[in-house]
């Protein structure tokens, strides 16, 4: 069971400055929370984790170089120790069921009170989890609609045809920027739509800017 001594170690990671320093106010008046990193990045974020101990991660779904939901995943297989909690203005259910999927220990919704963010934080580091602010245990004790399928695996390529097709280019256009053949667009194309569980591309764009990989 976590105690309060020694002290926690605190990463946050959002894009807007005034977000992070709303938090660090916050976590001030708290002796047993060192807030000792803050980013607007997750590519920073990352590099930090590789030279310093944090035992609990504030984290931002929508960050300027990529998803939450990716950043999550990725420390939650590095760093399993972190306690990860996702900080946000958005409440769709789906959101917040991947961003669980993929490591998270608990969501709060920006919005919330002082005393909720924190007691989701020490129950967070006491493993009682999942932990959700007031208004997102109501979004997720209703009764649960069609869920999206699992966040999918992208190669590289992968992820470079999607930004291409949402771009709204075609496969010979595609294949003549990457230069590749057209008939290999198609096989990553129908690959694409295979993992994302759709039948059409107007689709694919629609589930890949769900997931935030757009």
């Amino acid at each position: 069971m976590w105690q309060p001594d020694p002290v926690v170690h605190i990463a946050i990671a959002d894009d807007h400055p005034i977000v992070i320093q709303g938090l660090k106010n916050l976590l001030e008046g708290m002796p047993c929370f060192l807030v000792t990193g803050t980013f607007t990045t997750g590519g920073r974020l990352l590099n930090y984790l590789e030279q310093h101990t944090v035992d609990l991660l504030l984290l931002d779904i929508s960050l300027p170089d990529g998803s939450g939901i990716l950043f999550c995943r990725e420390i939650r297989k590095k760093y399993p120790a972190i306690k990860i909690i996702a900080i946000s203005n958005l409440g769709e259910r789906s959101i917040i069921t991947q961003m669980m999927q993929n490591g998270a220990s608990g969501y709060l919704l920006k919005t919330a009170a002082a005393k909720d963010i924190l007691d989701c934080m020490h129950k967070a580091l006491n493993d009682e989890i999942p932990v959700f602010s007031a208004e997102i245990g109501e979004i997720m004790a209703k009764p649960e609609p069609d869920t999206l399928p699992a966040l999918p695996d992208l190669t590289k390529r992968e992820k470079q045809i999607l930004l291409l097709l949402a771009s709204g280019k075609k496969s010979a256009e595609i294949a003549a920027e990457l230069f590749i053949s057209p008939l290999t667009v198609k096989t990553h194309r129908a690959t694409l739509l295979q993992k994302f569980g759709v039948n059409n591309i107007v689709s694919l764009v629609n589930r890949a800017k769900e997931y935030r990989f757009i």
